[in-house]
């Protein structure tokens, strides 16, 4: 897990006129190391539809398939992992119906946080929003931006892997890894690129400096 350089979290409301599994088809060519399953635009029965095709891509290329907030899709989906936020099932309780090979993360964006995730045995955290972003409703304006100390501050503060999110581009995700970031998770920066392959590599080219 401490490889993971680029983490895809998939949105095909920001994949303009490309379905998520062809954004994941295109992103594994590119190299990316993991990809979470997110689509909060759809009911659950078209993020199962939707998961299985990229199950298939993932299973078939070796790479972990994360579903965001849903334990029961994971499951379903046999999904390597969840991905929870505030408003989630607490990670101790996510282990019991996973099991203790399955990945758990955890979204933080303090270090008070970050140090009780570790402690209720999160896998890893997802730290931000590092940048300003427009990706969600609640931390599109710069006032939410974390900025890279507080990345710092975290990755200090816990022992398990970190990965940046935020407004994370090929052009800033050096600076996520040099605060001691394992990676960077984005969405906008491969579903809404022209090429998801290329701006994958981009994005692990970034990464390769920073550390």
């Amino acid at each position: 897990m401490t490889d993971w350089r680029v983490y895809l979290v998939t949105q095909a409301s920001l994949s303009g006129d490309r379905t998520t599994p062809e954004i994941v088809e295109a992103a594994i060519e590119g190299g990316v190391d993991v990809v979470q399953l997110r689509e909060k635009d759809v009911n659950a029965r078209e993020r199962y539809e939707m998961g299985r095709e990229v199950r298939e891509h993932t299973r078939e290329a070796g790479v972990p398939l994360i579903v965001n907030d849903r334990v029961d899709l994971a499951l379903a989906l046999e999904a390597d992992g969840v991905h929870l936020g505030d408003e989630d099932l607490p990670v101790a309780v996510a282990r019991e119906l996973l099991g203790e090979d399955a990945i758990i993360g955890r979204s933080v964006s303090f270090v008070d946080d970050a140090r009780e995730a570790e402690t209720a045995g999160a896998d890893y955290l997802g730290v931000g929003a590092i940048f300003p972003t427009g990706s969600k409703d609640d931390i599109d304006d710069a006032e939410y931006a974390i900025g890279i100390d507080r990345v710092a501050a975290i990755v200090d503060a816990v022992d398990i892997p970190v990965v940046g999110i935020g407004g994370v581009t090929a052009e800033n995700a050096d600076s996520v890894i040099d605060a001691g970031a394992a990676g960077v998770a984005v969405i906008t920066e491969i579903t809404n690129a022209d090429d998801p392959e290329a701006a994958t590599g981009r994005l692990i080219d970034a990464v390769s400096k920073g550390q």
